[in-house]
């Protein structure tokens, strides 16, 4: 019983919907791949004729570019009846000025590589037309020869006798399709042809989607571009975000301290000019005093805030400092051979400071954990592992696209870590614990 299920769903799968968009896929390739080759000759032929003009190229690069065109629509192909997901290569990026311009249309890697495929595309198309459909000419006939066979015009043997249905005649012999076994002998040819079809239709898509994985999708180089635009962006606006909290901390608080002890002082200098109540001015001066100590603090939070000094001293010290001011007990253990820093560079402890920093404030504020972990060493010779676990009840997540499009919470954590080509990992269940590890370069040369 077994047997026979697993027989029956390979004949399901192997003759199924699935079948059918191959062969789909095959006949339309077929047809868009001569487009596509007239187009890239087209392109290649205007581009050697043109190229003695400086204006004569520009046409060029606009039609390199609209090979991103072809790019989509073989792509589009490709998901909807092979089932062939492919990630969309990165955006053109215009670039300022007509000639950097001209310079990027003319040589868009994705251009090149859609007009490469079409090329491609066009030889294997054409192959697989004809082999495709000479298979299921072959097998769909035969299987289906007991049907049409007494249509046929009769032939006369050389022996005077005629038939509808002749295989073979060589002019002394000749072997008719007449009886029950012979037409279930051409028919269990067709569908052995049939099969053949099937397997050669998955063959010959399979070089498709091979050929479509190297030339449509992104390439290595372009993947590591795009990211890295993405984490220059992020990392202009996680240093904007702290600009504007910086100004609006010195704004609100310091400054507005500052002003108001400078109010004080001049009350008591006019108290003290005029002779007035020695008393008030002397609570001015002592108000006046507190405020100023009170001013200082908040000064020196928000250069902490800035550049913690005791990173000066080691990501060591720093890190055991920023534990004991966090109100729960935190655990730290730093690997020995990184107590000198030796080969860190300066951002990659200040990107491991705060992200330890801004960890343990959440468990303080969000997940309500009694106590956290923090462990600091190296993965490797080149690279700096950071795990940072509490006892909170869980359930963190990392959300992108916050608020006007800016990353938030955890995720601004991870693009600050990306943006030195780190890696960042949560875990957290929702009834905790939360454990995160973050693997930094230990340098961003």
């Amino acid at each position: 019983m077994n047997t026979l299920t697993s027989l029956r769903d390979n004949l399901a799968r192997m003759f199924g919907a699935q079948m059918w968009r191959e062969a789909a896929y095959i006949l339309i390739a077929f047809g868009l791949g001569i487009a596509g080759f007239v187009y890239t000759i087209t392109v290649i032929s205007l581009g050697a004729g043109l190229a003695v003009t400086v204006v004569g190229l520009i046409p060029i690069g606009l039609l390199i570019l609209a090979g991103r065109g072809w790019n989509a629509t073989w792509r589009y192909l490709a998901n909807e009846l092979l089932g062939e997901q492919i990630e969309p290569p990165p955006a053109f990026v215009r670039p300022q000025g007509f000639w950097r311009m001209f310079g990027a249309s003319l040589t868009d890697i994705t251009g090149w590589r859609a007009m490469l495929f079409n090329v491609i595309a066009f030889a294997l198309g054409l192959a697989a037309f004809i082999v495709s459909v000479t298979l299921f000419a072959i097998g769909a006939g035969g299987a289906t020869f007991w049907i049409w066979a007494r249509f046929l015009p009769a032939q006369t043997m050389h022996d005077g006798t005629q038939h509808r249905a002749v295989f073979f005649n060589t002019g002394h012999s000749y072997w008719a399709v007449t009886g029950f076994w012979q037409f279930l002998l051409v028919a269990m040819i067709g569908l052995v042809v049939c099969a053949l079809w099937v397997v050669a239709n998955r063959g010959l898509t399979n070089l498709f989607r091979l050929t479509s994985r190297g030339l449509l999708g992104p390439t290595a180089w372009e993947v590591r571009v795009a990211r890295l635009r993405v984490q220059r962006a992020a990392a202009v606006e996680d240093a904007d975000a702290r600009l504007r909290r910086i100004e609006r901390d010195l704004h609100d608080g310091t400054q507005a301290r500052l002003v108001a002890v400078a109010m004080q002082l001049g009350e008591a200098q006019d108290l003290l000019a005029t002779g007035g109540d020695a008393t008030l001015a002397a609570e001015l001066l002592d108000t006046a005093h507190t405020s100023t100590k009170e001013a200082l603090t908040e000064l020196r939070e928000i250069a902490r805030g800035i550049h913690p000094p005791a990173l000066d001293d080691g990501l060591a010290i720093a890190l055991e400092t920023l534990a004991a001011r966090v109100p729960l007990p935190v655990t730290v253990h730093i690997d020995p051979a990184l107590e000198q820093d030796s080969g860190i560079s300066p951002a990659v402890r200040s990107i491991a400071y705060f992200t330890v920093a801004e960890l343990l404030t959440n468990a303080v504020k969000h997940a309500n954990a009694t106590r956290a972990y923090v462990l600091v060493e190296q993965a490797d010779a080149r690279t700096l592992h950071v795990r940072v676990r509490d006892d909170g009840r869980g359930g963190a997540v990392v959300i992108t696209g916050g608020k006007d499009g800016h990353q938030t919470g955890l995720s601004g954590l991870a693009e600050r870590v990306a943006t030195v080509d780190g890696q960042f990992h949560l875990n957290s269940p929702e009834a905790g614990p939360t454990v995160i590890d973050i693997y930094l370069p230990t340098t961003t040369a």
